[in-house]
């Protein structure tokens, strides 16, 4: 983490906009969320100014997703924050920031579903409708959408430091999940559009089932098993079927066997962010913890049968 040397404030927030869009100046802005690349702060009741500060890698994230996301917000059935405004790097702020549209809800890892068919439907119909064929121009994932053999090193070191701690209960079965998926045939379709980051907390909620989807810093080309492993990780016990079945074009297995490596993948990051907060670690969010273990109990118990 390298925070950025600026304390960001609701007085920065507003001179910023004056600097930069003077006529959104006089909205009132308060604090929305501290997240792992950016700050979210909220602008009057239907826009938020997002700004990197916590990883180098964000000022392009924000550039991606202004660029890119407002041509793909429209055919997306979820609501989706879209950028409305650039600001450029000052000697204010030394980071581009955008402003974008709110999106009202709570995230999932605070508030999970609790409507088990209208959510996975919901979500499958989000999927499909995001995974379209994206071009030789699209951006290429940090470290999404490719090969699974590519994470080999963060998943053995994960697996090695959540064991370590006491976190996993088999850590045997675990691997084997993760090395079936790694020996899957790779994706020989087109580079589809990806969300790339679909975790709990990336995904809102209200009245039980999914209003929004935030976060599009890692929108990507490629491998449609990187969000595939969304079921596990957002949906209730015994939803995941009924997803798969409303997913178009339904996937193949081998395509849900990568799938199931991806969310072995994410738990294990989970499980060691949640555990960082609960131990009140710099980066901790003790949020992220219940829903990567029941997403790795699920794994695991599947991988018995």
């Amino acid at each position: 983490m390298t925070h950025t040397e600026i304390e960001i404030t609701a007085e920065l927030v507003r001179d910023l906009l004056r600097d930069q869009h003077p006529d959104l100046a006089d909205r009132p802005v308060r604090l929305g969320a501290r997240g792992w690349d950016n700050q979210l702060w909220r602008l009057g009741d239907d826009l938020a100014v997002r700004l990197p500060w916590a990883t180098e890698s964000a000022d392009a994230l924000v550039r991606k997703e202004h660029a890119w996301l407002p041509a793909l917000a429209p055919r997306l059935p979820l609501p989706v924050p879209v950028p409305q405004r650039l600001g450029e790097p000052s000697e204010r702020f030394p980071r581009p920031w955008i402003v974008t549209t709110w999106v009202p809800g709570e995230p999932a890892d605070r508030a999970p579903v609790t409507r088990a068919a209208d959510a996975a439907d919901s979500l499958a119909v989000f999927l499909t409708a995001l995974h379209r064929p994206a071009p030789d121009s699209a951006p290429v994932g940090r470290d999404r959408g490719g090969p699974l053999a590519d994470r080999a090193e963060q998943f053995t070191e994960g697996l090695a430091s959540a064991t370590q701690m006491g976190l996993i209960p088999d850590p045997d079965v675990v691997r084997a999940v993760w090395e079936d998926a790694v020996a899957a045939p790779d994706w020989a379709g087109p580079a589809l559009w990806l969300h790339g980051d679909l975790h709990p907390a990336n995904v809102l909620t209200a009245d039980g089932t999914f209003c929004g989807v935030i976060d599009f810093g890692d929108l990507c080309a490629g491998d449609p098993a990187c969000d595939l492993a969304a079921p596990w990780t957002l949906l209730p016990d015994g939803a995941a079927d009924r997803f798969h079945r409303a997913y178009r074009p339904t996937a193949d297995a081998a395509t849900l066997r990568r799938a199931r490596g991806w969310a072995v993948w994410r738990a294990l990051g989970g499980i060691l962010i949640g555990e960082a907060g609960v131990r009140g670690r710099p980066g901790g969010k003790p949020t992220w913890g219940p829903p990567a273990h029941t997403a790795l109990r699920r794994l695991v118990a599947a991988a018995r049968r």
